[in-house]
Order: C-alpha cells, then sequence, then structure tokens
C-alpha cells in the first residue's frame, strides 16, 4: 500500500462517509482477563462517542510507511490454509457478528499483547465503494469494487488523577475522581489490504505506534510471519555498519555527508507527492562514501557489512536508518543537537594532540540565556 491509498481509506473513517454499523470492543485488564466484551452500534452512539470510536481506528491508519505502518505479505499456502489467515478471514467474512469467532480472536490477541495497564481491543467492519478514478484523479460515479475489510486498534485504557474540574449542571467547580480514559492506540491492523486500489488478501498492513520491536509478539501470532526488523533498529544497525566498517575513515565528514545526501533524498522524494514509499539500496550509500575518498578495502567491508545486516539486494527505507530532522553530536557528557541545515558548521579536528569538536559561531551565541562576547585572544583559566 501507498500513502494516496492509506489516505483514501483514512477519508472514509468520517460519521458522514463510513459504512460501519456497529465497533466491536474487547476491555482486558492489566493481568490479562477480560472485564468484559460490547458490541456498540455507531447509529445509537452520540455524535461525540462515534467520532471517538472512529478516530481511534483512523490512528491505526497513521504514522510512517515503513517506521509505524509495517506491510505484511502471507505466504501462498497460509491464504491456502493456516489458522492465522483462516481466523482473520473468517471475522471479515462475518462481518465480526459471530461472537465465538471474535472471542478466538480477543483470546489470541491477549496471549501476546501485555501492557501495564489495562487496554481495549477495538474491531470495526467497513465497506468501501471504490470509485473509479480517471487520470487526472477525478472520482466518477461508478465504482469498481466493494472493498470489505476489517480494521483493529489496541489501545491502552489509563486511569486520569484526581483534580479540581468544572460541573456545567451546577456551574460550579467540584473534585473529582480519577476516571478510566481510552488512550491512542499502540497497536492495531488492517486486513486485507488495498493494494492498487483493489483488495488484496496476501497482505495486511500492521500499525505499531513505537518503532522498536514491542510490536514482535503481536505480529509473530496474530500472522505467524516474518517480522521486518524496527526502524530503530534499523537506524541502529545501519550506524553500527558505518563505524565499524569504516573505522579509523569513519569522520565527522563522511558521517555529515551520508546525513546530508539521504536527508536531500528524502525531501525531495517528499516535494515531487510520489505515493509510494522511497527505498534505497546499498549502491546509494557506497557511491556517497566514493565521493567522501573512503578507500575501497572499507568500502568492501560497509557492503559485506550492510548485506549480513539487511540482506543483499535488499532495498531500506532512509527514514529508518537516518534522522533527517535531527543531527546529534554526543560525549559521554555532552550533547549537542544541530539543525540538520546547520551541520556544516560542526567540525572536528586534532590540536596539540587533543581531540576537539570546533562549532563556528557565526551569529550571537547564549551561555544560559546570557549573550556572550568573542575576544581576539581569550583564555580561561579553571
Amino acid at each position: 500500500m501507498n500513502e494516496k491509498e492509506i489516505a483514501e481509506l483514512r477519508r472514509q473513517l468520517r460519521p458522514d462517509r463510513n459504512n460501519i454499523t456497529r465497533v466491536y470492543g474487547c476491555y482486558v485488564n492489566e493481568n490479562r482477563s477480560i472485564v468484559s466484551t460490547f458490541s456498540q452500534s455507531l447509529g445509537l452512539a452520540t455524535q461525540e462517542e462515534a467520532e471517538a470510536y472512529l478516530n481511534l481506528l483512523k490512528k491505526s491508519l497513521s504514522g510512517t510507511l515503513g517506521k509505524n505502518l509495517v506491510d505484511i505479505a502471507f505466504s501462498n499456502q497460509q491464504v491456502l490454509d493456516s489458522e492465522e489467515h483462516g481466523l482473520l478471514m473468517k471475522l471479515r467474512e462475518t462481518r465480526l457478528e459471530d461472537s465465538d469467532i471474535l472471542q478466538s480472536f480477543y483470546d489470541k490477541v491477549i496471549s501476546c499483547v501485555s501492557f501495564e495497564e489495562n487496554y481495549l481491543i477495538l474491531l470495526a467492519h467497513n465497506s468501501y465503494d471504490v470509485p473509479y478514478k480517471a487520470k487526472d484523479d477525478v472520482e466518477l460515479e461508478d465504482s469498481s469494487e466493494v472493498y470489505s475489510h476489517i480494521i483493529c486498534s489496541i489501545a491502552p485504557v489509563k486511569k486520569t488523577k484526581p483534580g479540581l474540574g468544572y460541573d456545567y449542571n451546577e456551574q460550579q467547580f467540584h473534585t473529582f475522581a480519577g476516571d478510566w480514559l481510552v488512550s491512542p492506540p499502540q497497536l492495531g491492523f488492517l486486513f486485507p489490504a488495498f493494494d492498487d486500489r483493489s483488495t488484496n488478501l496476501y497482505n495486511a498492513l500492521c500499525y505499531t505506534k513505537n518503532t522498536d520491536d514491542t510490536a514482535t509478539p503481536f505480529i509473530e501470532t496474530i500472522f505467524h510471519t516474518d517480522v521486518p526488523k524496527p526502524a530503530a533498529e534499523q537506524k541502529s544497525s545501519f550506524e553500527a555498519v558505518l563505524s565499524n566498517s569504516l573505522e579509523e575513515e569513519c569522520s565527522m565528514e563522511v558521517v555529515q555527508a551520508v546525513h546530508e545526501q539521504l536527508s536531500n533524498l528524502i525531501d525531495m522524494h517528499k516535494e515531487s507527492k510520489v505515493p509510494e514509499p522511497l527505498m534505497i539500496h546499498r549502491e546509494i550509500v557506497e557511491d556517497i562514501l566514493d565521493e567522501c575518498g573512503v578507500s575501497e578495502p572499507h568500502r568492501e567491508a560497509f557492503r559485506e557489512q550492510f548485506d549480513a545486516e539487511f540482506g543483499a539486494n535488499q532495498a531500506v527505507s532512509p527514514k529508518n536508518i537516518i534522522d533527517n530532522q535531527h543531527f546529534d553530536v554526543k560525549l559521554p557528557e555532552i550533547t549537542i543537537k544541530v539543525k540538520p541545515e546547520a551541520r556544516d558548521l560542526v567540525q572536528t579536528k586534532i590540536i596539540d594532540g587533543m581531540k576537539y569538536i570546533l562549532i563556528r559561531a557565526e551569529d550571537s551565541v547564549e551561555v544560559n540565556g546570557v549573550s556572550i562576547q568573542f575576544e581576539q585572544s581569550e583564555e580561561c583559566l579553571v
């Protein structure tokens, strides 16, 4: 799925556009015991309640592709005959109206999801009449197919602190006890995928709020597929590969060049408004290293370590291996945060045998909010 297809589905999760008649849920406590299950008609819910349910579901279709939204691919054998794919198909085919099938799904989620607090498993079935689109993306009245799908959101339920609040009926302030409120989802999924604006039973889209490995047990249990390496782990792995393979040639200039050129690719892709996520191969980084004068033995070491970590000929998202919004320089006791566009103001030098990080000060400099001045020759005795 691409960004345009995800955005198209998100637009359907509005009170006036969706075809969701009911939402189904299971309330689980921190001990993994079911507190209650429910089936709520959106037609009988208040406007605020209906919008709250739809916003929770919409959140499971948010974030960055490849980071928060992970493509799940089923094998041919899974689609033909597997418990995990079969359960998802039954949920879809019964439109969530079979309580036994719902219970089986709840049990499966509870077996692999554990939060420090209570949580809600929220499910909805939606049918979307997919309109034809002309070449200029103008929607036509006739539909090409009905896309039948389920959306799931798994959200922590946290107790708020007691406090002073305003009672509109009495028009007075009173102290209110803490209440249990649903937080934004941590996990979720869409099944089946909406690839090329059409039903794809061989794929699903999994949502995870955190980009670490917290979603691994969920993906392994619900989809029984290989778990893609989390974005945070990809970034850490790439940093280690760069450092370990280049060794003494891993200079500030090289790291700056890699960060700058990958950031430029991300920016150009965003400006081009291409819906498919940006992916790059190892050769892109190799060319940057070559331009920086990195020697062939170290480039060869980079090739070997990159392929061992990410797989030979595998493409990765540059958003997963660098943070194009930040450029940080870290020492054990100090962290220097630099805007990416100002990364060239930072240099490293060895002076009288000592390592120094130099920051060129082109504008005013403040220390603890106080503007300081530079003298032509200044010595500070400690």
